[in-house]
């Protein structure tokens, strides 16, 4: 192996998208605008930066992708009291990419509903649906 040469056994990030998202029941912005009216939870990821430069999806709540799992683990301590293995969480960040990683670690933890926001704030902007 060089430094140039993956390990044995790593797989790169298309690899990884790709299974993560053979995994999920993409959502687009008007299905995620529906499953909010329905009582869906829709986590914005996306770091205060990309927040502050491009603007909120109103309702939605922030936790950023590096306590994730901490917050919506039913297991955890650190748990947001709301949390449930049946609860119907829509996970968004700018364009839909690190949403998928973030929603397959979601049903990694048996949150079994988790899915993301094909194509992130992004797309739901371009849907002309409210923002912030």
């Amino acid at each position: 192996m060089t430094a140039h040469q993956p390990p044995p056994g790593s797989k790169g990030i298309d690899e990884l998208l790709a299974e993560a998202r053979a995994r999920l029941t993409r959502v687009g912005p008007q299905e995620t605008h529906q499953a909010l009216a329905r009582g869906a939870v829709l986590i914005d990821i996306r770091p205060a930066a990309q927040r502050a430069e491009y603007g909120d999806i109103p309702g939605a709540l922030v936790i950023e992708r590096n306590v994730l799992e901490w917050r919506l683990d039913p297991r955890s301590d650190a748990r947001l009291e709301f949390t449930h293995y049946d609860l119907e969480v829509i996970v968004t960040c700018q364009e839909g990419y690190t949403s998928s990683l973030a929603a397959a670690a979601l049903k990694d933890l048996g949150l079994h509903r988790a899915t993301d926001l094909d194509g992130g704030f992004k797309a739901w902007q371009e849907a002309g649906l409210p923002t912030v």
